[in-house]
């Protein structure tokens, strides 16, 4: 490949830059290089360039593609020399030119909202008017009249903070920064929030100062309002926060500005206020809110200051979340009210910046001629023709007994006037009747949310290839992004642009739980959602909190109209009853199986410490599934068996292609006339879940209901064996007596499932005593063990123990959207948040190991995947947690070696004695998949701290053989294969 580099370097930078460019290729100009170069190469200059990086460092590599286009692979250094394409400015002024000359001006007795110099009454003013249509639009219900009227009071409320003079004067001194998605603030480098309150803060500040005042305005309202003002921006980072509430936050800013000036800014918001007042009285006369709800006065000011620092004296600012406790009418009750602060948080935000993007004087002409409402018709959907492929989908289905089943069920969904929840058996065709029940319901969008990646690949797969291959399909998650099929990646443009967006609960989560992704709750609400196999959210901590939420969020819309479908073989009729408040006898419907095969279930009872003489380390063939509860257990079957069976392997613990190429191969070779290409799957939980693929025999390791029924699910799942299935079901004797004593039932009480899981098995044991029965009677035994009283009370503490745990981790605010001040810069790569949903998630990185002979496994020289030349492409990435790795005593290992290893990393600079502060920046890197915490190393690394010795007995690799890749394991892990070996 051919490519140029130019350096904008200054000072000592320049001579460093040069030296290194100067090695690699030929200087065509002062400051422009061009080579020929591979893609080693190319990675080792970047490596070297970041080695030696300060701010006065700034080189870009543009790869040569054709005589005519060049493609910006990275920038090294200070980003601001160059654009987003990496060219570089040749001039620039900072005197008005022709373009300019309808610019604003500020005024000196004005206030502003930004730098675009929108007077701050107009920009209050629209923003809560935007707000309240957007509240309307969204639950289209007229008995949230008065949450829309708190939308409008805290769209102008929620900038009175700018009304400080530090804020106008920062605003009027000319050009600053664009905004970004947390809006605009004070960005001077002499200027620090660590010591000042940031303008939410000081907007919450002025509400509670005239709190007392409001009319009309019960205390849930005004929870919501403080809530909204405070949380339209993200909370910032601070170093040593001195601001623990709004009494702290006036007290800094008495210090700061004085009693005088505080009393100033007070008349200042009132005379705002009754300009506001005037202006929404000319644009519509039922528009009177502030004179009704926010009559304030200065008439006894002094009062009011004493009054406020003893009222909210120690009261901390307004929970993000807020959860007391596991009883179920007092959670139902902080759900509500917290699916109630998302949407109005969501309509607030979403107003602000598209008023934000207004030019001043677009946004006057707008509220002068009464045309704020045709900002509202530009964010509206356009309408699609998701209801013609919908339509050409069904007609590929012949007319059946089960089809007509499955439109007397989908006419039982359309009439439900709350959230419909599909009860399908296995194979009943929930995916068929999802559409059905859109296009019955006349759906222009649909969301398609699904627990996991691999449940996306699957519902993706069967849209796009069996059901509507025309239509604009999208699969949307961290890891994928493709729109029709795998070979056509999505354009960043058209993100989330499809007629069905197939994506994970964690995409739309972060409409709740971030400040950037805030305003796509509003899509999220106006579209037809399918939540598929939602029961698996029920023992994920934090989850099954937040997609009550999002639930709560959709009750909201008018009757008839919530425009939701709950689907699961496995309804956990005990949540949707006392969490979600769904009545089931009236708004869940079942679609029965019309499987006729019959079944059969054998326990078989298996010793921990005599692993391989378990089930899952048994030679198998003839169409089998082996499933486990782990991806560990998976992976030393296959290893143990790679050479005796014809099986394929499927778990979470791949790297990304490996994911995706893996799963098309299960995919294919056991889906309804699939190829056959293998006899065994062996697998984690991931494939019990909306895969469409079938075997004739299956061993699954014991679990809680929802997973054994899932996974009977693949067990002929097409009803096409005439001899009796059978399910073995492997199980430890400390899980039959609910135990924590081994691995095993350890794991299981892990996931809040161990004491559903020993009440399953003993209902089973006396209802089915090793009988025949066919699906649609195990689904009614299923029915059967919710009704019974008894039961219920049990698997209500195991679902207790995974809502307080959940309520806990949100007590911890690790769901707080907070914002780190920092420069933007263009980079699109995928990072991991500090408060990431999915647990403390590190990028990792590992060394190859062949695992053809696992007795004697070869080292290979050779990482798991490298780094990609181009600074906007993904890594072929893995992750791991932190915890893990921690448990394993790698995190030491690394913080002592790898500086010496990686002369670049930023670790390097901190003296082996400062061993904390190495953990500090290893952790924090470590989100970014340019700095990945490496799991093990290369033999050419390790020479560099000592050689093979150095190897750690805990390092995780990434196993292949020349079957596939075994993904993820520990080199311990795999030690336990060898009988002559004891295992700890």
């Amino acid at each position: 490949m051919i490519v140029t580099f130019v350096s904008q370097c200054e000072k000592k930078a320049l001579p460093r830059t040069r030296r290194v460019l100067d090695a690699f290729a030929n200087r065509i100009g002062n400051n422009t290089w061009q080579t020929v170069i591979t893609e080693d190469g190319l990675i080792a200059v970047k490596k070297l360039l970041r080695k030696t990086v300060t701010k006065n460092t700034a080189v870009s590599c543009h790869w040569i593609r054709s005589r005519r286009r060049s493609e910006l692979l990275w920038i090294v250094g200070n980003r601001q020399k160059f654009n987003s394409e990496g060219i570089v400015p040749v001039n620039s002024t900072q005197k008005d030119v022709f373009m300019d000359i309808t610019t604003m001006k500020p005024k000196q007795n004005e206030f502003y909202a930004n730098t675009h110099l929108q007077p701050l009454a107009l920009h209050s003013f629209a923003v809560g008017y935007i707000a309240r249509k957007l509240l309307e639009q969204a639950v289209n219900d007229d008995d949230y009249g008065q949450l829309a009227n708190i939308a409008f009071l805290a769209g102008i409320l929620h900038d009175l903070g700018k009304l400080e003079l530090q804020f106008q004067g920062w605003v009027k001194k000319g050009k600053q920064k664009e905004p970004d998605d947390d809006g605009q603030h004070i960005d001077n480098s002499t200027f620090s929030f660590d010591k000042h309150p940031r303008h939410n803060e000081i907007s919450l500040f002025l509400f509670n100062l005239f709190e007392n005042q409001c009319k009309g305005i019960n205390n849930p309202l005004k929870t919501a309002l403080q809530h909204v003002i405070y949380w339209h921006h993200a909370k910032p980072w601070r170093q040593n926060d001195q601001f623990t509430g709004v009494v702290k936050a006036y007290d800094i800013l008495l210090k700061n500005i004085s009693r005088e000036k505080i009393e100033e800014l007070a008349q200042t918001t009132l005379q705002l206020l009754k300009r506001i007042h005037h202006i929404a009285q000319h644009y519509d006369e039922s528009l009177n809110q502030i004179e009704k709800n926010l009559p304030w006065s200065m008439e006894f000011f002094n009062t009011q200051i004493e009054d406020f620092c003893y009222q909210k004296n120690g009261t901390p600012f307004p929970e993000f979340k807020t959860y007391m406790s596991p009883d179920f009418e007092r959670l139902r009750l902080n759900i509500a009210t917290n699916a109630q602060h998302n949407i109005l948080r969501a309509c607030v935000i979403s107003a602000d910046r598209l008023i934000s993007s207004l030019s001043a004087n677009d946004l006057s002409d707008y509220i002068s001629q009464n045309r704020l409402d045709e900002l509202l018709e530009n964010m509206q959907e356009e309408s699609t023709d998701l209801s013609s492929h919908l339509a050409d989908a069904l007609t590929r289905f012949p007319d059946s007994e089960r089809t007509r089943k499955q439109g007397e069920v989908v006419r039982k969904l359309a009439e439900i006037d709350d959230i419909a929840v599909l009860a399908g058996a296995a194979g009943c065709g929930k995916t068929k009747i999802a559409l059905e029940w859109a296009k019955l319901n006349n759906a222009q969008k649909i969301i398609w949310v699904c627990p996991r990646v691999q449940v996306c690949q699957g519902i993706f797969e069967e849209l796009t290839t069996q059901y509507m291959p025309e239509a604009k399909i999208e699969i949307f998650t961290g890891e994928f992004k493709y729109t029709h099929s795998w070979e056509k990646p999505t354009p960043e443009k058209d993100y989330f642009s499809g007629d069905i967006i197939v994506t994970t609960i964690d995409q739309i989560l972060g409409s709740i739980v971030t400040h950037t992704k805030v305003n796509s709750l509003l899509p999220f609400m106006n579209a037809h959602v399918v939540f598929d196999e939602y029961h698996e959210y029920i023992g994920m901590e934090i989850f099954n909190l937040l997609f009550a939420e999002l639930v709560a969020n959709k009750k909201m819309r008018s009757k008839g109209n919530k425009n939701t479908l709950l689907v699961s073989a496995t309804p956990h009729y005990l949540y949707l009853e006392k969490v979600l408040d769904i009545d089931t006898t009236y708004d869940a419907v079942e679609m029965p199986s019309f499987n006729p095969s019959q079944y059969k279930i054998e326990f078989v009872e298996f010793d921990e410490s005599d692993k391989l003489n378990s089930p899952f380390y048994q030679a198998y063939a003839d169409n089998t599934f082996i499933i486990s509860n782990t991806a560990q257990t998976a992976q030393l079957g296959f290893i143990y068996r790679q050479k005796t069976e014809k099986s394929v392997l499927f778990h979470s613990k791949f790297k990304r292609s490996d994911k995706k190429y893996w799963f098309n191969e299960v995919y294919e070779s056991f889906r309804k006339n699939g190829t056959r290409k293998f006899d065994v799957l062996r697998s984690g939980p991931i494939v019990q879940a909306s895969l469409n693929i079938s075997c004739d025999h299956m061993v699954s390791e014991m679990s809680h209901p929802e997973n054994i029924l899932q996974r009977l699910g693949r067990l002929d799942r097409f009803g096409d064996n005439t001899d009796i299935n059978v399910l073995k079901i492997a199980i430890t004797d400390n899980i039959k007596r609910g135990k924590q004593t081994d691995s095993s039932a350890r794991f299981l009480a892990k996931l809040h499932g161990l004491r559903s899981t020993k009440v399953w098995y003993e209902y089973l044991s006396d209802k089915l005593d090793d009988r025949i029965f066919t699906l649609p009677e195990i689904y009614q035994l299923y029915k059967a063990f919710y009704d019974d009283e008894t039961i219920r009370s049990i698997i209500s503490q195991d679902l207790d123990d995974a809502l307080n745990s959940s309520i806990q981790l949100i007590n911890k605010k690790v769901t707080e959207p907070t914002r780190v001040i920092k420069i933007k810069t263009a980079e699109r790569k995928t990072k991991i948040s500090k408060n990431s949903l999915r647990g403390d998630n590190r990028f990792v990185q590992l060394a190859q190991l062949d695992v053809n002979d696992f007795n004697h496994p070869v080292f290979i020289n050779e990482y798991a995947y490298q780094p990609p030349l181009n600074d906007s492409n993904e890594a072929d990435n893995l992750t791991e947690s932190l915890s893990f790795i921690q448990n394993l005593g790698l995190f030491d290992f690394i913080a002592q070696k790898h500086g010496n290893i990686d002369t670049i990393h930023p670790v390097k600079g901190i003296p082996e004695k400062k061993m904390s502060a190495r953990k500090t920046v290893l952790e924090n890197y470590s989100r970014d998949p340019d700095y990945p915490l490496y799991l093990s190393y290369i033999e050419d690394d390790l020479n560099k701290v000592g050689g093979s010795s150095a190897r750690h007995s805990e390092a995780v690799y990434y196993a292949i053989c020349d079957k596939q890749p075994v993904g993820a394991i520990g080199l311990k892990t795999i030690s336990t294969l060898n009988p002559n070996q004891t295992e700890e």
